[in-house]
């Protein structure tokens, strides 16, 4: 009996609205630092709080845009009218900002500093619009068996979008090309970018047919209701029942609870690196790097693993793998006080723990909803990854300046410890493990 298999090619074409997603966060977390102090002058304080500001909003723009689209009946779908006029608007707004840094270096005045954050504002409510709609597409298209596997191809498609912007930025932005300059224009990246954005949306509108595709997953799960577990996620009422709210809470705490450790990493790793063994910024960002492509090269075989044993047993093997790595980067220090190879290794198996971690926590959340409430259950997830990264680099940063810099990692092992044990509450939200006949129907989508 044949199984299941996962429409690669729609998976992917659904992938570039993520694409364009990750091009655009890797572009502002990359430049937009260097224009508010370079150029406007703001000291780190000012910046970072600048900065913050779209995970703040993502607390409340993300649930609310992700259930709006839940009761879209477009006819291009649930979902890409957001992402249609979000990414125009968003590559609109995204133009002014190099136009206005360029402007005020050459004759500066606080209206244009104003200006700056005010557009900057706009565009980051903007992007809130339609993050949730993009992530939401892939699970609309996608039986519930497979969404693991497509959530692994999507992260895929982000970590494209994301090299995509450091290829051309190297290339446009070299040390080479930018040396001596008084002032870098940013106009020629930003627009490079946009046009990135703008092709991935060509692509999405022009070859996903989301009416169709949505139909088509919806119809295999009523001919197939082994796989449809929205009846035992619900009581009389339609409402969630009570254990699988119990559930729900315990993974998104869990969720919260790995991002605290992660992030918490990630964010000041760099600077620990420097004060704890030496390291200068390039060869950090190395470590950094390295743990980046373990997870690339990891995304797809997490997917293909959760298939053969579930979701959260794939998630629990994650969790212990980052916990072990993070607590072994606490021993390196306590043993160490330089660079070593071993951190190249550890840090790849960060990265593989991470992306069997990601690949599947998704897809857990949207398991426990009905159909019709997946964006709804998209902004939930978001809400408490983003929360959790709003927190950690404040907490994280006032521990290793009022304890000790050695905090770091036991502060990192601790909370994605404490996922291990909230996981163990989790008692819905896994994949079906079923062979069901005529799944080859859902191999390819009809011309």
């Amino acid at each position: 009996m044949e199984k299941l298999k996962l429409d690669t090619k729609h998976t992917i074409l659904v992938g570039f609205a993520f694409l364009s997603i990750s091009a655009f966060w890797q572009m502002y977390d990359s430049v937009i630092p260097l224009i508010l102090t370079n150029s406007f002058k703001l000291n780190e304080a000012w910046s970072g709080v600048i900065m913050a500001a779209d995970n703040v909003l993502a607390l409340f723009l993300l649930p609310l845009f992700g259930s709006l689209s839940d009761k879209c009946t477009s006819k291009l779908g649930r979902r890409r009218p957001y992402i249609l006029r979000g990414t125009l608007a968003a590559v609109v707004l995204m133009m002014f900002l190099p136009v206005l840094d360029n402007s005020y270096f050459a004759a500066p005045a606080p209206w244009k500093l104003f200006a700056f954050i005010g557009v900057l504002g706009l565009l980051l409510i903007t992007m809130g619009t339609y993050r949730s709609p993009a992530v939401a597409l892939m699970p609309d298209v996608t039986p519930k068996p497979l969404r693991s596997k497509g959530n692994a191809i999507i992260n895929l498609m982000g970590a494209i979008g994301g090299i995509l912007f450091l290829i051309v930025s190297s290339v446009l932005y070299s040390s080479a090309r930018t040396a001596g300059m008084a002032h870098v224009s940013y106009v020629t990246l930003f627009a490079v970018v946009a046009g990135i954005m703008l092709v991935a949306l060509f692509i999405l509108m022009t070859f996903v047919d989301e009416p169709k595709m949505h139909a088509r997953a919806q119809e295999y799960e009523k001919a197939h209701p082994e796989h449809n577990n929205d009846a035992e996620m619900t009581d009389e009422s339609g409402e969630l029942s009570p254990e699988v709210k119990r559930s729900l809470g315990f993974l998104l705490a869990s969720i919260a609870l790995w991002f605290i450790g992660y992030n918490g990493v990630t964010t000041w790793f760099t600077t620990y690196a420097n004060h704890m063994w030496g390291m200068a910024l390039g060869d950090a960002s190395i470590c950094l790097t390295v743990a980046t492509a373990g997870a690339i090269v990891t995304f797809i075989p997490a997917g293909n693993v959760a298939s053969r044993i579930g979701r959260k047993k794939t998630i629990l093997v994650g969790v212990a793998l980052l916990t072990c790595c993070f607590f072994s980067a606490f021993l390196y220090t306590c043993f160490a006080n330089s660079f070593s190879p071993i951190l190249l290794v550890l840090f790849a198996l960060v990265g593989v723990a991470w992306a069997m971690i990601n690949v599947n926590s998704l897809p857990m959340v949207v398991e426990m909803c009905k159909g019709s409430d997946v964006g709804k259950f998209t902004g939930y997830y978001y809400t408490f990854s983003m929360a959790a990264q709003t927190v950690t680099p404040v907490v994280a940063g006032a521990l290793l300046n009022r304890v000790s810099y050695t905090a770091l990692f036991p502060y990192a092992t601790l909370f994605v410890a404490a996922s291990f044990v909230t996981m163990q509450f989790v008692k819905h939200g896994d994949s079906k493990l079923v062979a069901a006949k005529g799944l080859e129907a859902f191999e390819a989508m009809d011309d």
